[in-house]
């Protein structure tokens, strides 16, 4: 099994992170543009490192996939707010053929995710469910999906849009699709969030998003 860790500046993190792997689990560490030693703590810790020179969380999950081997690839963070011991949750009913894409609806402990960023997340799911009939109600990071079928999409997004287009083009697809639980936590100190941690990145996640619906 592969798993797919998008990074930026996440050496504090992946300590804690790549430890938390299953047996079996391979890390995949999308390095994207690192300038904290986050390539050198990941190679370290006996992950595949893969340079993603073009900026864009993206462009770092989408090297992540196409590095992948394994038949089924999971995603998850890196930043530790996502524990990867839970990754069998989005992973089993995919390996075991009864869904096609799995995907962590998170459950935060207190201060986790922000207010901004949880309206941002609600407003674009509740577009999702009137464009597609899904009944999602997160768009989490944490998730599963056969390499080959992913490949086969044809994601062309490279910003933060990419985790909206992968459930959009999948849908169109007739995929079967739906969510487990998953926990949510504080990320590690030190660990600056790229996305939805403040308000600038809500927006600019926000407004990636928006233009993969209207596409």
């Amino acid at each position: 099994m592969d798993v797919v860790l998008p990074c930026l500046d996440e050496a504090a993190s992946l300590p804690w992170v790549l430890s938390r792997l299953p047996d079996g689990y391979r890390a995949i560490v999308a390095d994207n543009g690192s300038t904290d030693g986050s390539a050198e703590v990941a190679a370290a810790h006996g992950a595949l490192v893969v340079p993603v020179p073009q900026r864009g969380f993206g462009a770092a999950a989408h090297a992540g996939l196409e590095a992948a081997t394994a038949d089924v690839v999971c995603f998850c963070d890196a930043d530790g707010s996502m524990d990867p011991a839970q990754l069998p949750r989005v992973a089993d009913p995919v390996l075991a053929g009864n869904d096609d894409l799995v995907l962590g609806r998170r459950r935060p402990v207190r201060g986790a995710w922000p207010v901004h960023a949880r309206l941002g997340n609600a407003v674009l799911a509740r577009r999702l469910r009137r464009s597609t009939g899904l009944s999602l109600r997160d768009l989490g990071p944490m998730r599963a999906a056969s390499r080959t079928e992913l490949l086969g999409l044809g994601l062309t997004d490279r910003r933060f849009g990419y985790p909206l287009e992968m459930v959009t083009r999948a849908a169109a697809a007739g995929w079967r699709i739906r969510e487990v639980d998953v926990d949510y936590g504080l990320r590690t100190p030190g660990s600056r969030s790229k996305v939805t941690g403040t308000l600038r990145g809500t927006v600019r996640t926000v407004r990636d998003m928006r233009s993969v619906l209207a596409r």
